[in-house]
């Protein structure tokens, strides 16, 4: 499974929960949600109080937690950007090949990094089950340490003055520099 940019993905071993992707629409109904939204934004408050609820069109209500309000309110948010969301249930606990799924990385590089102690995994049979948490605090970690390895490139570059550079030579001297390793091979 690949996850898309904007979209939330997630993997189940359940059948009678299937996984969907909801694509934007145009019309009223999305429009009253993201006004909505604009209007909580607006007077500074993140949830209805006191209690988040979801009405369905017959007018039954539902409390929800907060943390589900969020989630939708994320949903909202990226089908107000135009990006399409899939929503999918994930068990707590999972295979190696559902959290190398989740991280877009092999089998093996995942099985790599558990058996090295970057991520914590148990193993109360034959198979290495992974926990979501742990998974999650790694991509973020991971995530942060790109961020901040490309801000010091970033700083890098322009303490040498390199952004002053005229973009058609820097490139001139990408490919020359690349002529001459290939050469050298």
């Amino acid at each position: 499974m690949r996850a898309l940019k904007g979209c939330v993905v997630v993997t189940t071993q359940r059948s009678d929960i299937d996984s969907r992707t909801y694509l934007p629409t145009e019309g009223a109904a999305t429009a009253e949600v993201i006004d909505f939204l604009a209007h909580l934004r607006a007077a500074g408050r993140d949830a209805p109080a006191p209690v988040p609820r979801l009405v369905s069109s017959d007018g039954q209500t539902v409390e929800i937690p907060e943390l589900m309000f969020a989630a939708l309110a994320q949903v909202a948010e990226a089908m107000r950007a135009g990006l399409a969301v899939t929503v999918a249930p994930h068990h707590l606990t999972l295979s190696t090949q559902e959290a190398a799924d989740l991280l877009q990385v092999s089998r093996t590089t995942l099985v790599r990094l558990l058996e090295n102690g970057v991520i914590p995994f148990d193993k109360p049979n034959r198979h290495r089950k992974v926990r979501l948490d742990d998974l999650l605090r790694y991509r973020e970690t991971q995530r942060h340490c790109a961020e901040q390895a490309l801000a010091d490139m970033v700083a890098d570059s322009e303490r040498l003055g390199l952004y002053d550079d005229d973009p058609q030579a820097a490139h001139a001297a990408v490919r020359a520099a690349r002529r001459s390793t290939d050469e050298s091979r």
